[in-house]
């Protein structure tokens, strides 16, 4: 019998192996000082596109102040115990009817963390005879939640409604056979390529499939839709989601998160949500601050504005400038440039320690090999300054990639690792 340690031992992964090199630069890296456009970065000042403070409300004066008075009235403790037990108050209450409201939809039931209640919304929602149809690009909560499901389930190639087509014709005879019914999920926002998820396309369906349609709409939670109401709101369908996820870790700039939708189902959830009925209940001051920053977010429209005042200049810049940012239709912005692992973390220093620039980078596994993913999060708090310096950086590392400079400066880290 083998020791259960022993793979961990000899293989650590596609991303573990580069550890040594990468652990505390490239991966697990601090930020310190004040949420802001600005931040420091090994004791130096950079420009930060890493963080998901769309609105910019994280270090904002009247945010800080309702999170203090809340934290000094009712500490970090209250309410003790989960919601069915002993921690459902009337601010929860509020907050769910709040965000029902501004959603579009019957009712809400407020979740402790997006990873955790998207997955136990996915457990939740399905049996066993039932099957789930996905975008194979779907964030790894809803992989994760999918794996929870004893039953059948089927990937269809990334916005590619031909490809949903056809899986929901396979769903189809197979649920006719179990008895079952369907789930299809798509995301409002993919939050790698920042493309939105094909939801009128994928509601046009309902005419020909019997589905239920689940949405993570967590990047498009604040930032798109007249009212900022997301994804559903933006292409016209909001009304034919069943249940429509967000979270508060990203336009709200705090924990926790929600879904809503029809009361009756609403209902249902509240009392088969594993991961709440199990789990202390959302703090106080996070609840009683998400209901300030969802205040803030229905009438401060100028909030939104300014982001995406931001968001123009930098993607069209770009663009402009010959990068291929891919087809982003939000905030979320990818730039996409051709080199190695190694590559990537000698162009990655060099735009961090000669250029002032932080983002954050994606490479293989999350994206195929001998590709280098820059990808950016434009925020309110951001100035045309940021972004004229980082097209001049930008312009500037495509150059010493492009000539070869940065695969002379990694060769030393590929003998190292020795390959």
């Amino acid at each position: 019998m083998k020791d259960l340690f022993a793979k961990i031992y000899k293989d650590k992964g596609p991303l573990g192996k580069w550890a040594e090199q990468a652990e505390g630069y490239f991966v697990f890296p601090k930020l310190e000082g004040q949420i802001s456009n600005r931040m420091k970065f090994q004791g130096k000042d950079v420009i930060t596109w890493s963080i998901n403070d769309y609105l910019g409300l994280a270090n904002h004066p009247e945010v800080r102040k309702v999170d203090a008075d809340a934290a000094a009235e009712y500490g970090s403790a209250y309410p003790m115990g989960a919601r069915m037990m002993s921690g459902h108050t009337a601010m929860h209450e509020k907050l769910q009817n709040e965000l029902a409201e501004f959603v579009s939809k019957e009712a809400a039931y407020l979740l402790n963390f997006g990873y955790q209640g998207i997955m136990s919304t996915i457990d939740a929602l399905v049996a066993k005879d039932d099957i789930i149809v996905y975008d194979v690009d779907s964030h790894a909560c809803i992989i994760d939640g999918v794996r929870l499901h004893m039953g059948k389930r089927f990937t269809y190639k990334h916005n590619d409604i031909e490809s949903l087509e056809k899986n929901l014709e396979r769903a189809t005879k197979m649920a006719e056979t179990t008895g079952g019914g369907i789930l299809v999920i798509s995301e409002g926002v993919f939050g790698m390529r920042g493309e939105q998820g094909r939801l009128k396309e994928i509601v046009a369906l309902k005419q020909k499939f019997n589905f239920r349609l689940l949405v993570d709409d967590a990047h498009g939670f604040g930032t798109l839709g007249a009212t900022g109401a997301g994804a559903g709101e933006e292409q016209g369908v909001q009304d034919d989601i069943d249940v429509y996820f967000a979270t508060f870790a990203k336009s709200l700039a705090s924990t926790g998160a929600f879904i809503a939708g029809d009361k009756e189902i609403m209902d249902y959830l509240k009392y088969n949500l594993r991961s709440q009925m199990f789990a202390k209940s959302l703090q106080m001051q996070l609840t009683v601050g998400a209901l300030k920053r969802l205040d803030m977010l229905r009438t401060m429209p100028e909030l939104k504005q300014n982001l995406w005042k931001i968001v123009d200049a930098l993607q069209s810049g770009l663009k402009e400038r010959g990068f291929d940012i891919g087809t982003t239709q939000s905030c979320v912005t990818p730039v996409y440039l051709k080199g190695s692992i190694p590559e990537a973390m000698a162009l990655v220093r060099d735009l961090r320690e000669n250029y002032g620039i932080f983002c954050s980078i994606v490479v293989y596994p999350v994206i195929p090999k001998g590709l280098i993913l820059l990808r950016m999060i434009p925020t309110a708090t951001h100035t045309l300054q940021d972004v004229s310096e980082t097209l001049d950086a930008f312009d500037a590392i495509r150059d010493r990639l492009e000539n070869g400079t940065y695969k002379r400066m990694s060769a030393a880290l590929i003998k190292a690792m020795g390959e």
